[in-house]
């Protein structure tokens, strides 16, 4: 599968079957979490046959049932970590989808159980992401279209379309999709894309950014061009 199939075939996945994951899948779990705090400068964690964050009145709330594997997504305090740790995150989310793992972001509905998770005094959580095998493959939610969250018109080129297309199959919080993606043009031989994250009362915009970053990168197919 590649990643712009696992764009495809992603959904956020809540309940989860009693099937541990297998060693091997651990081990290239971790390999892929250690690429990605060196490259993030990160601290993402793999935690697994661990019941407890996930089984209080929160996760419950949530309709979280299952769940006894989860990444716990930290990084040293600073002004871009929620943006980077959704650019990474997503990476990992995409790369489990890849190897036939579903997965779920999560904002509010788990419990820090102390012991399961290392932090430096400068660093903090940012939030979990559920993984496992789950009952279902999940469903597409209602998405806005191409001409609400960019500039897309005839003039502008086709990976940029195919950019934003993308991004709007991103994971973002209760579905807001709170960003906007701007065709800037050719400068100095290099196109020039601004990514934009709107208000919301809910929060979790950078994060949001981040994500769908990553998704429009991925839809693009990495063309020659910069975030302004």
């Amino acid at each position: 599968m590649t990643l712009k199939e696992a764009i495809l075939a992603r959904h956020s996945v809540r309940c989860y079957r009693k099937k541990p994951l297998a060693v091997g899948i651990v081990k290239v779990l971790e390999e892929k979490i250690a690429e990605l705090n060196r490259v993030g400068n990160l601290h993402i964690q793999l935690i697994t046959n661990e019941p407890r964050a996930f089984s209080g009145m929160m996760a419950r709330y949530g309709r979280f049932r299952g769940v006894n594997d989860y990444i716990v997504i930290a990084g040293k305090k600073s002004d871009d970590l929620d943006e980077r740790a959704g650019y990474f995150g997503e990476q990992l989310v995409l790369y489990a989808q890849t190897l036939g793992l579903n997965t779920c972001w999560v904002g509010l509905n788990y419990s820090k159980i102390a012991g399961t998770y290392v932090l430096a005094e400068d660093e903090k959580i940012v939030c979990y992401i559920a993984i496992g095998y789950g009952v279902t493959q999940g469903g597409a939610h209602k998405t806005k279209s191409v001409s609400e969250v960019s500039n897309v018109s005839s003039e502008t080129p086709a990976w940029f379309r195919e950019g934003v297309e993308a991004a709007l199959l991103a994971p973002t919080a209760i579905n807001q999709q709170k960003f906007s993606f701007t065709y800037e043009g050719l400068r100095d031989g290099v196109y020039k894309v601004q990514a934009k994250r709107g208000h919301s009362l809910i929060g979790y915009t950078h994060i949001d950014l981040g994500i769908a970053k990553f998704h429009f990168e991925v839809g693009a197919g990495r063309q020659n061009f910069e975030w302004l």
